[in-house]
């Protein structure tokens, strides 16, 4: 039997995050964790390219860029999206995570998720370092790991 997972070991790992400006207060937060996790990780920052774009709409059309340009060996998307009155968020929700996921699948470069679909303010917060953790360093430990599986399974 083979087992393979990727390893927490960022050097010579190229990332491409994609961060919504759209709530920045918070955005801000989750692009530090995922940037202080990424050189922990032994990454140098160098290695990051990152684009800011408008809102959690643009993020998978901006990863898809950063995916095809085969300058990244993988792709964090960092957004934050709150539930206001309407059902926008619903169908914002549901086209960024289906649109990050067609990124990943068309491409073959790992594309993580660091997008907070919240109901209130202040569990964004929360789930931007305040209190439960920091789902940027979440969805960065995660594009490592699978930058480095992707590698010795012989992604190209």
């Amino acid at each position: 039997m083979t087992c393979r997972e990727g390893k927490l070991h960022a050097a010579g790992v190229r990332i491409g995050i994609v961060v919504g400006r759209f709530n920045a207060s918070i955005t801000r937060k989750l692009l530090e964790g995922a940037v202080g996790t990424y050189v922990r990780c032994g990454g140098r920052e160098e290695d990051l390219e990152i684009c800011w774009v408008p809102g959690s709409f643009e993020i998978p059309a901006t990863a898809l860029k950063l995916a095809e340009s085969g300058r990244v060996d993988a792709v964090v998307a960092l957004g934050c999206l709150i539930r206001g009155e309407t059902p926008h968020f619903d169908f914002l929700s549901a086209e960024v995570t289906r649109g990050l996921g067609e990124v990943a699948l068309r491409t073959g470069v790992p594309v993580t998720y660091g997008i907070l679909t919240t109901e209130t303010v202040e569990q964004a917060l929360n789930r931007s370092g305040i209190k439960a953790g920091n789902k940027g360093t979440d969805a960065m430990v995660a594009a490592v790991e699978m930058a480095g599986l992707f590698r010795e399974l012989g992604a190209p």
